[in-house]
């Protein structure tokens, strides 16, 4: 018997040793035997319909390179359904508490039972028999693939939507200790000592409001929320300068330089708070990241129709297997000096370059020769429309 026939023979027999290995690995309290068994019967009825529709050598081929079906064959609508039932199963089994390597494991007992009973089965094997594997084989990599690619995406919004909540339930206890450790930083009552501690305790809440800032605006993003801008004619000179002055308090040893190329214009029409998120980001990066004992600069140069914004510090200078990544979320950069120091989550870059797009504008990293520069062009009017 073909393969792709025995299996639909012989659901009830897979299933139970299905059944069985998921009763060995479950987590929790036993769960009853239509849950055990969850969406095996649909996974193995759509491998077998897969495997009973015909494949051309350039199919297979796409298929071993991982591409999807474009699902206007028949082909591709049997495709579709081994990809739905694989995705329906690994978000029932991530809600029973899977962790990924069980589900893993499921998929490779499946593989296991099936191929064991249909040899079993068997009185004497031939050619055919290879074709089958092959094809079998394939479909079950594809519900693998197409589950755990589900069981991730559930698992990356979830923990978009738990950072979500935390972020904002952290917002309002710290805007009041913000606002009192303030409060005791201009009292004229303190001694020096008291004095010194109330503005540390300012520049540790700053900071602090600054790293769930960021937070709240990645998780924004990442849960399909466009970065909103309120644009305004404004002056970015007075702007660079205010941020400038808030990173030297907060880091009254580091120099920092300010440079306003010419006497041009540097007018535009941007959201000014945006901006603000910006430019401290890229400044923050450099204190992290940059030499010591050698300045930062901040340079902004007028141009036609944009203003272009570099950020410079010396330093280790950014391999170039990390420099495409440095604006990725969540990516610590493990290499040298480039690793995200303690208290941060690695978001300002990211968040820099979200600023930057919301504007129309981008955003460029170079490093060499212990430098690196970024710069950042932004239109003199924001884009609007969708």
């Amino acid at each position: 018997m073909r393969l792709p026939d025995f299996i639909l023979a012989q659901i009830e027999p897979i299933l139970e040793e299905w059944e069985s290995f998921a009763r060995s690995i479950w987590p929790g309290p036993m769960a009853s035997r239509v849950v055990l068994r969850d969406h095996g019967a649909d996974m193995l009825r759509a491998v077998a319909l897969e495997m009973k529709s015909h494949q051309t050598a350039s199919q297979q081929s796409d298929k071993s390179k991982g591409r999807a079906d474009d699902g206007s064959s028949q082909k591709g609508k049997s495709s579709d359904k081994v990809d739905a039932a694989s995705n329906q199963h690994a978000l029932s089994r991530l809600a029973s508490g899977f962790e990924l390597r069980e589900l893993v494991a499921e998929y490779r007992a499946l593989r296991s039972s099936v191929l064991k009973l249909w040899t079993q089965s068997m009185s004497e094997p031939n050619a055919r028999d290879i074709e089958d594997i092959i094809r079998f084989n394939e479909g079950i990599d594809q519900l693998l693939t197409e589950s755990i690619a589900s069981f991730a995406r559930s698992v990356d919004g979830s923990r978009d939507c738990f950072l979500g909540i935390l972020g904002h339930d952290l917002r309002s206890p710290l805007t009041s200790a913000t606002l009192f450790a303030h409060m005791l930083e201009e009292s004229k009552t303190l001694d020096p000592k008291s004095l010194q501690m109330a503005t540390t305790l300012c520049h540790s809440l700053d900071a602090m409001n600054l790293l769930v800032r960021d937070l709240l605006d990645f998780t924004g993003n990442r849960l399909g929320a466009k970065m909103e801008v309120s644009p305004q004619q404004m002056d970015l000179r007075p702007l660079c300068e205010e941020v400038l002055n808030e990173i030297r308090a907060i880091h009254p040893k580091r120099t920092l330089v300010f440079n306003a190329e010419g006497d041009g214009d540097l007018a535009g029409e941007w959201d000014g708070r945006r901006l603000r998120q910006l430019i401290s980001n890229l400044l923050g990066n450099a204190v992290q990241h940059g030499c010591a004992d050698s300045p930062i600069t901040l340079t902004a140069t007028p141009k036609a129709a944009e203003v272009q914004l570099t950020v410079h510090n010396r330093g280790a200078t950014i391999p170039e297997d990390i420099l495409g990544a440095v604006f990725d979320p969540m990516r610590s950069r493990q290499t040298g000096e480039h690793s995200v120091p303690a208290g941060s989550v690695g978001l300002g870059l990211y968040i820099a370059r979200e600023v930057a797009n919301a504007h129309g504008g981008s955003i460029a990293v170079a490093s060499a020769d212990e430098e690196t520069v970024f710069t950042v062009q932004l239109p003199r009017a924001t884009p609007t429309g969708d």
